[in-house]
């Protein structure tokens, strides 16, 4: 059996709008619905055919440095979607992304 790098099952990191509300909700006072919301939340892309615990290891090997401790995984798969280009019809690439939650006080990236 072949022992699989981080890097082949954590792709990338998923930044968008949307993303950055969810790694910010545990610091967000402001509205009492998501003032319980103490975790950080983080979205990557991921390998289709990766499960949660091959997420939950791969993250916790690439940001060892930092000791994070993962307490969920999410997973949402994003089906190919239909385009058209000049007329032609072709499909945008299906992918997979994983929501993950930290416990609190971890920190992916640098406040500096």
């Amino acid at each position: 059996m072949l022992k699989k790098s981080p890097y082949d099952v954590i792709l990338s990191r998923h930044v968008t709008e949307k993303a950055r509300v969810m790694e910010q909700l545990q610091s967000n006072e402001s509205n009492p619905s998501v003032r319980k919301c103490k975790t950080p939340k983080y979205v990557f892309l991921v390998a289709k055919k990766a499960n949660k615990q091959e997420i939950k290891q791969a993250l916790e090997k690439i940001y060892i440095d930092r000791k994070i401790k993962v307490t969920s995984v999410n997973t949402v798969t994003i089906k190919p979607k239909a385009k058209r280009v000049r007329g032609r019809l072709g499909k945008k690439a299906g992918f997979k992304k994983a929501i993950v939650s930290l416990e609190p006080g971890d920190n992916i990236e640098d406040k500096g």
